[in-house]
């Protein structure tokens, strides 16, 4: 993937790009606001984008929300339409899971369509001991 960096520095996410792709691109999740996006990308655990190495231009994203000890959350994982097909969703997995400071925890994800992609990391579906309790939006996801 020489052509893309991978880089977990909060400061450098085009919130534009996220913003721009999450309310109108991504199925999930598309009633949050602007400052909703801003506020769950400034209180994320961990934040990992894509750039293009030649531009420095932000082509995916993923966040995290965690305790910092044993459990995560994964969500808003994107890739730009024009970017799919270079292997970079795994690639962002393995930033933000494989190779992070969360490697070790249990993480948890929502999905309706990228199962495939998760499964490679080791997400399998929830068993006996997961319960969920819906959120007020879940008809969204």
């Amino acid at each position: 993937m020489g052509d893309y960096e991978f880089d977990d520095d909060p400061a450098r996410v085009d919130r534009n790009v996220v913003w721009d792709f999450l309310s109108t691109d991504a199925y999930w999740q598309q009633w949050r606001t602007r400052e909703q996006v801003e506020l769950q990308t400034d209180n994320a655990w961990r934040v990992v984008g894509i750039y293009e190495s030649a531009t420095g231009a932000m082509v995916g994203f993923a966040r995290a929300v965690s305790d910092g000890v044993a459990f995560a959350y994964l969500a808003d994982v994107f890739v730009l339409p024009d970017h799919r097909g270079h292997a970079l969703g795994k690639g962002l997995m393995r930033a933000m899971i494989d190779d992070g400071p969360g490697a070790g925890f249990r993480w948890m994800l929502a999905t309706r369509d990228a199962h495939g992609l998760y499964a490679q990391h080791g997400f399998a579906q929830a068993d006996e001991k997961i319960m969920v309790r819906p959120g007020e939006h879940e008809a969204n996801l």
